[in-house]
């Protein structure tokens, strides 16, 4: 048989993905799961969703990608009919490169349109790994090697954290690796010559077939689709395995809850090696018609997107708005300045707290109630939902999805997951058992430590229900710190300031901060008789940290480390303190002109917060000034006069 002629495609298109039940409550949750999942959600795979979504919407537009920020300039569109035909390309590059169905293809892209091919190509040709390319080299090399990547597909100049450099490196370091697909930027006018294992990405595809898989893979649902490298709970890099099945059904889930269709615009500044981005936030619009938008290369991290965002959903009529808290921060300090965002009808975080002053100042600047969920790498990106129209308070991350079971059960002596269920109301661990949890890691050792003996995902979050059956987050049990979304692993920091001769212990937590939701920052006793400044100490750690996100903010010498009765440290006395000093340094910028004796005291535990108390006769101006001010923390504040 010609190997350009298809060979086993799906022989039917099955429709694509739309919401069956309007989901105000648990009881609609159920009402979805009186169909059977095998009867509700028949897609195989990943490349379905795409044949089913070309099929329907052919020349509807699936993605649009901003060159600039400025809502005059036009995008490039791509319709569903356009996209499909790619991904076929793609994948047959692939196919034609070596890649099969259990070999990987490393991606590092900025956002581009081409980053879907390499995904959903990827994807239908083997198994694609995303990477951060904010990561070192020496990492996202032992990455590519854990995988044993085969091809890398890589932006093709350094403008954008510096990537193509970052390939030329892992060319040489990863022995796995035969060929790397260079992505020209956008209008490139000259490209430069390729040496031997190079080839140009869209040269390349061009010369495939458009219509369909040559190589007539069968894509099972059990088949692994992606690579995700997360630090999990103990910060060391995994790779976490997603089958089809774990997609699809996040994709379909999603469509579910929030009721989503061909009528939707959506912006989509996540970027995509993080499992919001690809999964809630792209293949889930791709699976019901949602017409996507790109704002630019740099997503949201370009400041021109984020002063121009208003102006960006007054001329796509965006419908559903989803970033991260810090992005929304970001946004709440950009006037509308008459731009119509009428057509917003969903407003939705994740991925890290949102303090309550932020919600209500969305409410109250924009009109736009911001609902949170809960999603992990661990469970194909999403895990709870609040639908729209559910109003929770700031923590409500809402219900679980149709055909899923949680539960919150007490923490045990080392703070990890028991056998006993708390009563409704009470706090304890998350866990979970759906058709989104993932195939395990790449190390089965590592695996071993994701569930509970009898097969439940182990979140790390601890939580509890509410009357409504909707899930609350009250904290994490693990220890990672979580600047903006971004993961960052405390013993990194721990390790690197050990290192410094002078000090006996350190401890590294997150301190709450308005903007980023945590900062890292780092605690240290000294040895006896050793000296060193808190200020030498910061520099030598942050000399030996090369993520710049995990380099710590401030180093605390303290007299003694608070300690559990059995000699582990305990850091949630830490987060305390760091809490008090950051309301202490809030405070004294704006305290400066006080006599002394009128000076505020704050207090930091962990069961009450932060506390400001005031002298008697403080006037309430000051007391007003001061709670605005402490407001925006993700922690509890007070302010107390006279006590």
């Amino acid at each position: 048989m010609s190997p350009s002629a298809p060979l086993s495609p799906p022989s039917e298109f099955a429709p694509p993905f739309s919401a069956t039940t309007r989901v105000t409550s648990l009881a609609d949750v159920r009402q979805i799961e009186a169909t059977p999942l095998s009867e509700a959600l028949t897609v195989r795979s990943t490349y379905e969703i795409f044949r089913n979504s070309a099929h329907t919407f052919g020349d509807k537009t699936a993605l649009g990608f901003l060159r600039t920020a400025d809502p005059a300039e036009e995008p490039v569109r791509w319709s569903y009919s356009q996209l499909l035909a790619r991904i076929h390309q793609t994948a047959n590059a692939l196919h034609t490169l070596g890649i099969g169905p259990t070999d990987a293809v490393a991606v590092m892209l900025p956002g581009c349109l081409e980053y879907h091919l390499a995904l959903w190509g990827g994807e239908a040709a083997g198994i694609v790994q995303p990477l951060n390319p904010l990561l070192t080299d020496d990492k996202l090399a032992s990455l590519l090697n854990a995988s044993r990547a085969k091809v890398l597909i890589a932006w093709g100049d350094d403008a954008e954290s510096g990537v193509w450099s970052k390939a030329e490196h892992l060319r040489a370091t990863v022995p796995t690796l035969t060929h790397v697909l260079r992505v020209a930027p956008l209008d490139e006018r000259q490209p430069p010559a390729l040496p031997k294992g190079v080839l140009d990405f869209a040269a390349t595809i061009a010369a495939q077939p458009d219509s369909h898989l040559v190589s007539g893979r069968d894509i099972g649902p059990e088949d692994i689709a992606a690579y995700f490298h997360t630090g999990g709970t103990t910060g060391a890099p995994k790779l976490a395995r997603h089958s089809h099945r774990a997609q699809v059904f996040t994709a379909w889930a999603c469509v579910q809850m929030q009721a989503m269709g061909p009528q939707d615009v959506v912006i989509n500044g996540y970027p995509l090696f993080h499992v919001a981005g690809t999964l809630p936030g792209s293949l889930a619009a791709f699976s019901c018609g949602v017409e996507t938008i790109i704002p630019t290369t740099g997503l949201y991290r370009n400041r021109a997107v984020l002063q121009n965002f208003w102006r960006l959903v007054e001329k796509y009529r965006v419908t559903t708005l989803s970033a991260v808290p810090t992005v929304l921060a970001a946004l709440a300090q950009v006037p509308l300045a008459g731009a119509d965002i009428s057509s917003v009808r969903y407003c939705r975080t994740g991925a890290a707290i949102l303090p309550p002053e932020l919600a209500a100042r969305f409410e109250r600047e924009f009109g736009l109630h911001v609902h949170e969920s809960l999603g992990m790498t661990e469970m194909a990106g999403i895990s709870t939902i609040t639908p729209l129209g559910v109003n929770g308070l700031p923590g409500c991350v809402g219900f679980r999805l149709p055909h899923t079971q949680m539960r919150i059960v007490e923490l045990d002596a080392d703070g990890g997951a028991s056998g006993r269920d708390v009563a409704p109301g009470e706090p304890g661990m998350v866990l979970f058992k759906s058709p989104n949890v993932f195939s395990g890691f790449l190390d089965a050792a590592d695996t071993a430590k994701a569930f509970t003996p009898d097969g439940w995902l182990i979140t790390g979050d601890i939580g509890y229900l509410d009357r409504d059956e909707r899930l609350n987050l009250s904290g994490r049990a693990k220890d990672l710190i979580i600047r903006s979304g971004h993961n960052i692993d405390p013993k990194t920091i721990e390790d690197a300031i050990g290192a410094h001769p002078a000090v006996q212990l350190a401890a590294a937590v997150g301190a709450p901060d308005a903007y980023a939701g945590e900062l890292p920052v780092v605690f240290a006793t000294l040895r006896p008789g050793a000296q060193a400044s808190e200020a030498e100490l910061l520099a030598f750690t942050a000399e030996r940290v090369d993520e710049a996100p995990a380099k710590p903010k401030h180093v605390y010498l303290i007299e003694q480390m608070p300690v559990t009765n059995v000699g582990k440290i305990y850091k949630p006395e830490l987060r305390a303190q760091a809490a008090g000093h950051t309301a202490r340094e809030l405070i004294a910028a704006l305290c400066q002109a006080l006599p002394p004796d009128q000076r505020p005291r704050v207090a930091s535990t962990e069961a009450s917060g932060v506390a400001v108390h005031l002298p008697p006769g403080a006037p309430a101006a000051l007391a007003e000034r001061l709670q605005a001010a402490l407001a925006p923390l993700p922690v509890k504040t007070r302010v107390i006069v006279g006590a």
